[in-house]
Formats: C-alpha cells, structure tokens, sequence
C-alpha cells in the first residue's frame, strides 16, 4: 500500500535523527575505526547511509536493493530478513499553477486583467525516502563473482602496479627522499609530496595517499577565503582517514594504525563540524577509490597490449631465423 507523503516524511525525519544521534556515538574509541571499515566497503553510499548500514547491521560486507540481487546477481532475500534502511532521493511530480508562456516569444501571456495567465503544469521536485538493502549474509543463490583486487598483505604484491596508479591520480608531482623524522609531507609551496626512502611498501603507499589528501584538501594557496580554516588536528584525522579508507579498500593491511586522537579531537565539536568532516572524508575516499580502480584497469590493459605486441614480434623474429 502506498505511504502517505506525511508517513514518508514523518518515516525520513525519524532515521534523521538515529544517524544524528549516531554521528556523535562512531567518534567514541574502536567505532570510528569501524565506520572507515564500513565506508571503504560501501564508499559509492554517502557518508548518512554507510552510517544507517553500520548502525543496523555492522558485520555488513556488501549491499544492494532486493531488485539488484536478484537481477544482477542471481540471488534471493532469504524468508524472513528485514533489510537494512537508508535514505534515497526520490523525484516526484507536482501540479503547481505558474506563468503561461507564448510558444515563439516565451514571455508570459497577458490575460484581459493586464496579469500574466496562469495555467496548471506538472514539475519534478527532489524528496527522499525510506529505502532498504540487504547484506550478501541475508542472500542466497549464485555464487559471486571475485569482487576487486586480489588479497594483498605483507609486501603488496602487486605495489609497483598500485604506486603507479596512485601517483598518476596525484594532484601534484611526487617524490623521494632521504629518511626523516616525518614520514613523508606535502610541502606547499614547492606544490610537491615527498615520501621517505626505505619504508614498507604498505607504510609507503599509505603515506602517499595520506600526502594526497592534504594536497586535495588542504593546500591554502587553492582554497577559497570564505571558507573556514580547519586547524592542524582536524587536517590530521582527515588525511589520516581517507589513507585508511582507501588502503582498506584494497585490502592493504594498516590494522597495526589506530585512531585514539580522534575522541579528543571530536570532543566539544559541533554535530555540523562533525558531519562535515565525515562527508568530506567519504567523498574524498570515494573519489580515490574511483580513480585508482579506473587507473590500474588502465595500467592493465596497457600491460596486456605491450605484452601481446612483444610476443608477437618474438614470434615474427623466430620465424624469421627459422
């Protein structure tokens, strides 16, 4: 049965609140580290309904609508789970009487009063809705294909593959440096990151991506006056987030990295401050995550050609000899 407008709103404004009241709650000790978890799972969702998945049900792996599983997966809800909700935009029609317009001139008709004409048209307006997905857990059915990179851990295997791709996306040049006390910065005004020498590769990439979100994010000779400067602490969390959300993503272990400052910092912020920061990193992390996939594909493909081209002028040279 259809829900009123009034139901829907009244069902919107109340999982409002949960995620308000949730966004203060995920600052507190191991919870923020779980919602980077959760973010670099589901980092296509805002930063609101990762919060709702996380909420309702946190050992959540990877979600899609009831529609979505069966069609592109193959796959079924099984008898008797409840999804998960989240807040989907929604466009709606709406009769609303505006000006009449001449078809050649586009200037309002003039009634007999000397006012425009009026006339009844349909508009698209923007709303949300309750909306539910369902975890891999609550399915069954096909198996799934292997989703994303192959597992990486110690060393990365794949590093020189994924430095690549991560450096091509930088908004600025990178490079090397001898061993120092930090491990790596993004200097402003040479517009440049530098990475220590020697480190691990998962200690390398990490820190490059942390360097990166500082260069998108906080480099005060592109930001715009009107915009509030965020202090030294508050650039830390971000950049040290975003780091986090990416590399998990790709599965690069950084569990020996934990985030104890965070419940300091957060301390006496405002719900705004906090929600913007947790945007901020979400659309950021997103962003990376995004084009470091489409990078490596790139890489890949380039490998493949180059290696395919190769073959065959061995095999042409052969024959040849032959």
């Amino acid at each position: 049965m259809m829900k009123s407008s009034a139901e829907t709103a009244e069902r919107v404004k109340a999982l409002t609140e949960k995620l308000e009241a949730g966004v203060k709650e995920v600052f507190e000790s191991e919870k923020y580290k779980t919602y980077l978890k959760a973010m670099s799972r589901f980092h296509h969702y805002s930063f609101g309904n990762i919060m709702l998945i996380l909420m309702q049900c946190p050992e959540a792996s990877l979600v899609a609508g009831y529609t979505t599983w069966k069609k592109q997966f193959g796959r079924t809800v099984k008898k008797g789970e409840h999804g998960i909700q989240i807040i989907a935009p929604v466009k709606r029609s709406k009769l609303v009487s505006q000006d009449k317009l001449d078809p050649d001139t586009q200037q309002p008709v003039m009634g007999p009063d000397g006012k425009p004409e009026k006339e009844p048209v349909f508009v698209q307006v923007q709303g949300f809705q309750v909306a539910y997905v369902f975890d891999v857990s609550q399915t069954e059915g096909r198996e799934l294909p292997s989703l994303g990179v192959d597992e990486l851990t110690g060393e990365v295997p794949n590093f020189n593959a994924m430095f690549s791709a991560v450096e091509a996306i930088s908004p600025v040049p990178v490079e090397f440096r001898p061993a120092s006390a930090a491990k790596g910065c993004f200097n402003h005004l040479e517009w440049k990151i530098y990475v220590n020498e020697g480190m691990s590769q998962v200690q390398t990439l990490k820190t490059l991506i942390h360097e990166m979100a500082h260069a998108l994010l906080h480099d005060s000779s592109v930001l715009d006056d009107e915009i509030p400067k965020k202090d030294r602490h508050t650039k830390e969390v971000e950049a040290e987030s975003i780091a986090y959300v990416v590399c998990q993503h790709f599965d690069i272990d950084t569990s020996d990295y934990s985030f104890p400052y965070v419940t300091g910092w957060s301390r006496g912020k405002e719900l705004p401050e906090l929600k913007a920061s947790l945007e901020c990193i979400s659309k950021t992390a997103a962003g990376m995550i995004d084009s470091v996939e489409k990078r490596c594909l790139e890489l890949t493909k380039s490998t493949t050609e180059k290696d395919s081209k190769n073959a065959f002028h061995r095999e042409t040279h052969n024959a040849d000899v032959r």
